[in-house]
This record gives C-alpha cells, structure tokens and sequence, in this order.
C-alpha cells in the first residue's frame, strides 16, 4: 500500500495543501500524467493512503474518507504564444496579490514566502494578449539531485497562474480538477516564464490553461484546471 504525506511547506491554504503539488505528487506516484479530481482540501503532515483501483485510478484516503482521485489521462490543450521573459518580469509588477492575498503562505504564489522557501510564482495580467505571465527561476531547494527540478514542482508551477486568469477580482474559487503534463523538467537556476488564460466560463465553473517555458522560451509544461466559486461564497457577496 501506498502512502502520501503533504509537509507543511508545500501549504496553499494554511491548513491543506497547494492543490498543484498534490497533483504533481500523484502524478509521479502514477508515473503517467493523471486528472487528479480534489474532493477535500488535503490535511498537512498528515499520513494519507493511497489506493490504485483496477482502472488504474489512484484513490486518495484520509482515514475512511476520500480526499481526490488520480485517473490516467491524456492532456489536450492549445497553448498560447508567450511573451519573452521581460515581459513576464513586468507583467509580475502587476501581480494582483500584491494589493490583497487570500492565502499569502501559499507555496506557489504566495507574497509572504522567501525565496528559498517559497516559489514566488507572481503572474500579472497582460490584457492585450488575454493572459498572466510571470517569471520563475526555481531555486537548489527544489532539486531532484540531478540539477533539475523535481516533476512535482513542475505541476504546483503550473497551478495559481491559472486561477489569477480566471479570478483577477481575487473572487474565493477551490480547485476541483488539474491535468498537468511535463515534457521535460527545467533546470534550477533558469530562467522560466509560466502563463495562465482562461478557457470557458460557465456559471460557478471557470476552465484555465497554464503552460511553462524554460530559458530557451520552448514549452516544457502545461496544464489545465477546472476552478468552481463555493455556493455559500457567491451568496456571501450577494448579500453584500
């Protein structure tokens, strides 16, 4: 039996974890890509079994209760050109959680984590090509000992540019799916350029595209989420 345990670091909320890096951390439990299917936030530091169904399906359990599941997937997605990676660098001084951050610990994008700690993921909004850009450029921290990244960095990279291209208002959304594939693992040190754009929009459901870029400015990455506004909070605001 298989065991996932999400250590606090790797936080997207306070209390669960980066819903990216769970993903990435399934697909390479799998060794395939996945849609990974989020049902609860999953619990930090917390020992979760995980079970692989018949199908192949990975099913994630806290305790008696399932936390996601991981299908085997095939990713079709039309990735956008990306800007070059100035751009992204001005784009970033844009970045709509340096006014308000809903989760400022967050692994990924979150504004209070140091570099070293954090991935500082911060994509802006570039309205004249309908996407956010940001520049990264991973640090020793996330070395897979070979001078690369490790692949499920490659997939928590890929996750928080596409809810700032779905919610530029900063509106509370969960995400409820993630179908991420890596081509290829970047380099530590290199200087990348993550985008995000949304797909379709339907009612409390919001689809985004995120891709990845290494220095060389080819695609490595990408990914797309499914991201639904919570009922209770569309009623909250209404009420407002």
């Amino acid at each position: 039996m298989k065991t996932l345990t999400i250590a606090s670091r790797f936080r997207g909320p306070p209390t669960s974890s980066n819903g990216g890096y769970f993903a990435g951390s399934l697909a390479v439990l799998a060794a395939r890509t996945v849609t990974v299917r989020l049902l609860k936030p999953p619990r930090l530091d917390t020992e979760l079994t995980v079970d692989e169904l018949s199908d192949g399906t990975l099913r994630v359990l806290d305790g008696a209760e399932t936390v996601g599941e991981a299908r085997p997937a095939i990713l079709d997605l039309e990735v956008k050109r990306p800007p070059d990676y100035l751009e992204a660098v001005e784009a970033s001084r844009h970045y709509a959680g340096f006014r308000y951050h809903r989760f400022p610990g967050c692994f990924v994008c979150g504004t209070h984590r140091v570099r070293g700690d954090g991935m500082r993921i911060f994509a802006g909004a570039i309205a004249e090509r309908g996407m956010v850009a940001a520049p990264w450029v991973p640090d020793a921290s996330l070395d897979a000992g070979d001078g690369k990244v490790r692949a499920e960095f490659m997939s928590a990279a890929l996750d928080c540019p596409g809810y700032y291209a779905v919610a530029p208002d900063d509106r509370m959304m969960l995400l409820a799916e993630f179908t991420a594939h890596a081509d290829r693992r970047v380099h530590v040190g290199e200087s990348c350029t993550v985008i995000g754009w949304q797909i379709a929009s339907s009612g409390r459901k919001h689809e985004a595209g995120t891709a990845l870029f290494d220095g060389k400015g080819d695609l490595v990455g990408r990914a797309r989420a499914l991201w639904i506004e919570p009922r209770e909070a569309i009623e909250t605001a209404q009420s407002l």
